[in-house]
């Protein structure tokens, strides 16, 4: 459904009275469309005294076809890299002072602000490194909500030693792929040994459970597009259009219902050459306060939507059908983070999918792979279009981005994560939010 109000802000006579009225801004998003540029044109960097993180982050940026902008420079850019990684005392978050305000001004819309700071676990020399590393969190969140409208802000938590996997989040948060991602922290895996490259899927097989429905269809087609042959897997009574699917996209159809004993098996029966990446998408939602709602439906949701990426992923290991560096990413949802009302069976399902990630965190990087977790916020699909006008309207502004995101937007960062030199961002959850206001 198209959002009137998006398009009203940034008419010629919308953004004069939206100005006046005090209405939040929201600018049409650039994502990513084949045939188009993937990254920013233009960028600068800096980095407080100390920093391990700017020469990588330059050597991935130029490697990415994006000029470098000088700090002293006039002209306007379209995205911004800080390496705080050498900030230790409360005096050092001055430096965010004396580099930001300068470079924010010359920031486009749909801009990029990226921040690199220490891990946590780097900073054991000093109570007060560990006060400021933390107090980054809130600085980068606040700086997203303050940047142009479409412009997104992310923390990455690179440890020492680490620098070269910073490689890959920096190619997906300085994309257009990242258009609906913003406000998030994410920590790189301090134990990877895992190669720091290797960026499309070609000769790779892909599993997507829910293939056919919104954010599944569009997940499998990025993942096409990334050169893998994905096995599509869905319900037994949309049998005809997952073959459909399938046979666009060049994949294989796999007609299953994820909850039944034998479907571990059955899919594992179907993977000769194994798989390297799987995506627990299938889920469902039986909405309805708790103390009305029946065994059943607290049941169904929590065998579909959590038992079922247990039982499967858990058979794949056993058999050894997860190839050595594979991927799992599992799809969680912002109520499973900040809960919601009449979704308690939901918010329980998808809150469990983030401590499958953490649980599977260790095993997987035994076995060069990674897990993570993806939280969508509120996405704009046929269920959303269903709502009433107003509740629908209040959840799209309630983000940093004033609008909702696409199914797209979870696939392109699921296809980040399904990426073999994204090996180093594991047991993570990763919010496709626009950065919403609900949760942490």
């Amino acid at each position: 459904m198209p959002d009137r109000y998006v398009r009203f802000v940034n008419s010629r006579m919308g953004k004069g009275l939206a100005k006046r009225l005090g209405l939040p801004p929201a600018a049409p998003l650039r994502r990513y469309t084949v045939g188009e540029a993937e990254f920013i044109a233009s960028a600068s960097l800096g980095s407080a005294p100390g920093g391990t993180c700017e020469a990588i982050a330059k050597e991935t940026l130029t490697q990415c076809d994006i000029t470098i902008r000088r700090q002293s420079d006039d002209d306007r850019i379209d995205g911004i890299f800080y390496d705080a990684s050498g900030i230790r005392t409360i005096t050092d978050l001055n430096e965010l002072y004396e580099f930001f305000p300068a470079q924010l001004r010359r920031l486009n819309r749909n801009g990029r602000v990226v921040i690199a700071s220490a891990a946590l676990d780097d900073t054991t020399e000093s109570d007060e490194a560990v006060i400021v590393q933390t107090a980054l969190e809130g600085f980068a969140r606040s700086l997203g909500k303050e940047v142009r409208p479409g412009a997104t802000v992310q923390l990455i938590r690179v440890p020492a030693g680490a620098e070269q996997h910073l490689a890959a989040p920096l190619r997906f948060f300085f994309s257009r792929r990242s258009a609906f991602v913003s406000g998030q922290v994410v920590s790189l895996d301090a134990r990877c040994t895992a190669s720091a490259d290797g960026w499309d899927l070609k000769g790779q097989t892909a599993i997507v459970t829910g293939a056919v429905g919104g954010i599944g269809r569009s997940t499998v087609e990025v993942l096409a597009a990334y050169g893998a042959h994905v096995v599509c897997v869905d319900v037994p009574a949309v049998k005809s259009e997952l073959e459909k699917l399938a046979q666009e996209m060049n994949g294989t159809a796999v007609a299953l219902d994820v909850t039944s004993a034998s479907a571990a098996t059955d899919l594992a029966a179907a993977l000769p050459s194994g798989a390297d990446v799987i995506v627990h998408n299938a889920g469902i939602t039986r909405d309805k306060t708790l103390a009305r709602m029946s065994r059943e439906q607290w049941q169904t949701v929590l065998d579909i939507n959590l038992e079922a990426p247990r039982r499967i992923t858990n058979e794949l290991l056993n058999s050894g059908k997860l190839n050595s560096g594979a991927r799992q990413v599992v799809l969680s949802s912002v109520s499973g983070i900040a809960g919601n009302r009449g979704q308690s069976n939901y918010a329980t399902s998808k809150a469990g999918l983030v401590g499958l990630t953490h649980a599977l965190a260790g095993p997987m990087r035994e076995r060069e792979g990674s897990v993570n977790a993806i939280a969508p916020g509120f996405i704009e699909t046929k269920m959303t279009a269903k709502m009433p006008t107003m509740t629908r309207e209040v959840a799209r502004r309630l983000s940093s981005l004033g609008q909702g995101g696409s199914s797209v937007d979870v696939a392109e960062t699921i296809g980040w994560l399904s990426l073999p030199g994204s090996r180093a961002v594991n047991g993570q959850t990763v919010r496709v939010c626009g950065q919403n206001l609900m949760g942490a």
